[in-house]
Parts: C-alpha cells; sequence; structure tokens
C-alpha cells in the first residue's frame, strides 16, 4: 500500500492554484502536503490530501486535468545525515527519485517527506529494511 497522490495541471496564470484550493476547501479536502512548480506554460500542483477518492471525484466533476499516483510516505530520522539514511539506500539500490517535498504538519516530531520514485514496492522494501519508518493511511488525517 501507499499513499495517494493527486497531481493537478494548471494553467500558468494568476490564480490557478488559487481556484484549486478554493473549491477543494469548499468540499472540506484538507491539503497534508503540497509542491508546485511551473514552466513557461503549465505549472504541476502534487497533493496529499485527507480524502484522495473525493477530492479526484471533485476534480473531476470541474474539468480539471489531474492523475492520481502513488507516492511513499517517510519519516526522516532525527539525527544528522536523516535526509541520507533515505536517499543513499534508494541510490544504491538504482531507484530514482523523480522529486519529494514535505508535508504541512508532522504527526510526532520527524519531517515527512513524500517521494515520487521510479520503484515503488523495492523502494519500500529497500527503506524498510533500512529502519526507515513509513508512513500510510495516518497520512490523511494528520491535523
Amino acid at each position: 500500500m501507499a499513499v495517494k497522490q493527486i497531481s493537478v495541471l494548471l494553467g500558468n496564470i494568476p490564480g490557478s492554484f488559487a481556484k484549486l484550493t478554493h473549491i477543494l476547501d469548499s468540499e472540506d479536502i484538507s491539503t497534508k502536503a503540497v509542491s508546485a512548480a511551473s514552466t513557461a506554460v503549465d505549472s504541476t500542483v502534487r497533493l496529499v490530501v485527507n480524502d484522495p477518492d473525493r477530492a479526484a471525484a471533485v476534480l473531476k466533476s470541474f474539468n480539471f486535468n489531474f492523475e492520481v499516483t502513488p507516492v511513499l510516505a517517510v519519516e526522516v530520522p532525527l539525527h544528522a545525515g536523516g535526509m541520507n539514511a533515505i536517499l543513499k539506500p534508494l541510490a544504491k539500490a538504482e531507484i530514482n527519485i523523480h522529486y519529494l517535498y514535505t508535508t504541512i504538519n508532522r504527526i510526532g516530531k520527524e519531517t515527512i517527506l513524500i517521494i515520487g520514485v521510479d520503484k515503488l514496492e523495492d523502494a519500500k522494501e529497500i527503506l524498510t529494511q533500512n529502519w526507515i519508518h513509513l508512513i500510510y493511511d495516518e497520512i490523511y488525517s494528520i491535523p
């Protein structure tokens, strides 16, 4: 099992991101993690929300261009080199990281990373073998 991420393709115009968040907020869909990146023409917004299935239905009803994809959510160890405790095993296993971003809030003290990788199941196995705590459905209820 993985965390569901919603990637929305928006026009790179003022207010498009605000429209997206207003629609989700109006439906009581709260954002747990967010990343946005732009090109000259388009913006890609990646979201983890409290109810991804309902969010997808809402986005579909408003004709947004989006996709739902599985991603990993992992806690970054609270010590020097904590990020490398995640990155090095993935690199050693030749797992490519396409992107990563953090949640808005935390469950405990640790930062939670959302990671998009090319080999999801392999990444889960490698990280678990290296004592990295993976987050699953509890991410949807982060306050």
